[in-house]
């Protein structure tokens, strides 16, 4: 999920900046953000230039951060710079959510839990019946986009979780 948030922030930059006094403030840098639940509250850790790692540097990383963050081990500066987060409310079962901003930044995506559900593979047109359509069992989940209307409108919203999407439906083709 975080290797598909850095693909699509970099082919939707306004996603990855800010609304400030002075005006919108686009981020060259992508900084990902890990929502992390430790006791008494929720940590957020930054994956300095996320776009830069491959998928096992950022496993790595995420693991690393999330480990560090629930064993109170985490530097201040570790805590800071984030431009956008990624949230998984799915983890205790919940379908969807609505994951507040972190402020300063643009957006937040929260991921559902996911489970493995039959769906429509489309043969022909994707909305009309075909002799060529399939169900198949695939790994489905519900993503959540909280965003600042002061930075994006809804078309840009939904093209960012769109470019998400597909990155995810066509990993590794």
């Amino acid at each position: 999920f975080v290797a598909a948030v850095a693909e699509a922030l970099r082919t939707h930059p306004e996603v990855n900046s800010s609304f400030s006094p002075n005006g919108l403030l686009l981020h060259k840098r992508i900084h990902i953000g890990i929502a992390v639940a430790v006791t008494g509250g929720l940590l957020v850790p930054i994956i300095q230039d996320a776009d830069e790692l491959n998928l096992a540097g950022l496993a790595r990383a995420v693991n690393d951060l999330a480990a560090r963050a629930r064993g109170n081990k985490l530097s201040p500066d570790e805590l800071q710079g984030g431009t956008f987060t990624v949230t998984n409310h799915g983890v205790s079962g919940s379908l969807l959510g609505t994951p507040i901003i972190n402020q300063p930044q643009a957006g937040i995506l929260g991921i559902g839990k996911i489970s493995k559900r039959a769906v429509v593979r489309a043969g022909g047109h994707p909305l009309l019946p075909s002799a060529d359509d399939a169900i198949v069992i695939r790994p489905m989940c519900y993503l959540s986009f909280s965003f600042d209307h002061r930075v994006l409108n809804g078309a840009e919203a939904d093209g960012f979780v769109g470019k998400v999407v597909k990155v995810l439906e066509h990993w590794g083709q």
